[in-house]
């Protein structure tokens, strides 16, 4: 595998740097941010404004500094320098045929500072960590519980460092620089514990008072912090389906995390041998499938359109994928044999939404694939051999 593996969202980063004069970049830590926007745009000047002497060149004059690079420039971690952003504005306006990437990993403070000063002159795409898709390009074939274990941290695949060495070092930066300027240092390893209780509990819906009471820190704190792991795409929530068709829906969404080779980083997985009979093995699976959907969503220019149902009857689907007011729905199994109760509540479903349920699925992890001609077509496919793995629709 080469260095660079080619990502399905450069062409979205081509096609909206015709039209606006900033392109920002946000994304998880170490998911290919600056390799993409180098590789793609190898002509532009590059800074790193979290390195002191670059910040103390363009502090002399910020002003002429951007519009010497105005053709094109690469500004990473831009949000570490927050006054750079009014500049980037007047230059911008002033100079229409200018070219700024700008990369960040805080999407709270780098998006909060965009829609201040860059409204109308950004556009703002998400990198998450390769996808299942991305992979198979480069001819990558393993076995699931590889997968699993492995993520999709390029520096995993192209570079070849062992995945729990990337996720140890990735968690270290993640602790030292990104919650230290976030969170209240007294609470440090209260939070840590959080983390960690958290990637417990990936598929679970969100119990705050749960945390609260089992780490000794107040509700409002939780809340507090899981949009701190939001912000830094660590996790993030799968809302439940909400519209109102005469049930008692469940409220409350569900966690997941933007790469699986850190929750088993968390839980102490070592080897993808101990995965295959991890307890939790099932919803780490089910996090890898629905961060799929994610990523096909984010690298295509797009939000998510992603739910999950259930309700006070215990009828649940793990995934809704809605299209104005239509759905697809997708059971994800992680059992190697298919099993006909697999199908129990697409069809419960398919009674409730009737035809505005156009597609159903089932996704597991067995070597069959099965078409059944009933309440809609229902496709079984091995995630494994990734070019015959179900099609993951935009």
């Amino acid at each position: 595998m080469n260095n660079f593996i080619n990502r399905t969202l450069s062409n979205e980063m081509k096609r909206l740097k015709s039209h606006f004069p900033v392109i920002v970049l946000t994304g998880p830590r170490q998911s290919g941010k600056t390799t993409l926007s180098k590789n793609l745009f190898g002509n532009y000047h590059y800074i790193d404004v979290t390195q002191t002497t670059e910040r103390e060149l363009i502090a002399i004059n910020p002003e002429s500094f951007l519009k010497k690079y105005a053709a094109g420039l690469i500004v990473d971690e831009v949000q570490s320098y927050p006054e750079l952003f009014s500049y980037i504005k007047i230059v911008a306006d002033e100079l229409p045929d200018s070219n700024f990437i700008l990369t960040g990993s805080n999407n709270f403070s780098l998006m909060e500072k965009v829609t201040e000063s860059l409204a109308g002159r950004a556009a703002t795409l998400v990198l998450l960590p390769l996808s299942l898709n991305e992979l198979t390009l480069e001819k990558v074939t393993t076995n699931t519980d590889t997968l699993l274990f492995k993520g999709g941290y390029p520096a995993v695949w192209a570079k070849k460092i062992p995945a729990i060495d990337v996720s140890r070092q990735y968690y270290n930066l993640y602790i030292e620089r990104d919650v230290r300027q976030l969170i209240n240092i007294k609470f440090l390893s209260k939070f840590q514990i959080f983390i960690k209780l958290c990637a417990g509990r990936i598929g679970a819906e969100f119990n705050a008072q749960s945390l609260s009471n089992e780490i000794g820190i107040s509700v409002p704190t939780i809340q507090e912090w899981l949009s701190v792991l939001e912000a830094s795409y660590l996790v993030f929530r799968l809302q439940p389906f909400y519209e109102n068709i005469g049930k008692r829906l469940i409220k409350t969404p569900k966690i997941y995390f933007y790469d699986t080779a850190i929750v088993c980083f968390l839980l102490g997985i070592e080897t993808p041998e101990q995965l295959e009979t991890h307890p939790l093995r099932g919803m780490i699976f089910e996090n890898y499938v629905i961060l799929e959907f994610l990523k096909n969503r984010f690298h295509s220019g797009k939000t998510s359109n992603l739910f999950f149902y259930r309700d006070q009857s215990q009828y649940e689907i793990d995934m809704l994928q809605q299209y104005s007011h239509q759905y697809c729905a997708y059971e994800i199994k992680s059992s190697t044999t298919f099993h006909s109760d697999f199908l129990k509540n697409l069809k419960y479903l398919k009674t409730l939404l009737k035809d505005r349920l156009i597609s159903t699925k089932v996704i597991y992890d067995g070597a069959t694939e099965v078409n059944i001609e009933e309440n809609g077509i229902v496709s079984f496919k091995n995630l494994p051999q990734c070019s015959r793995w179900v099609n993951v629709s935009n």
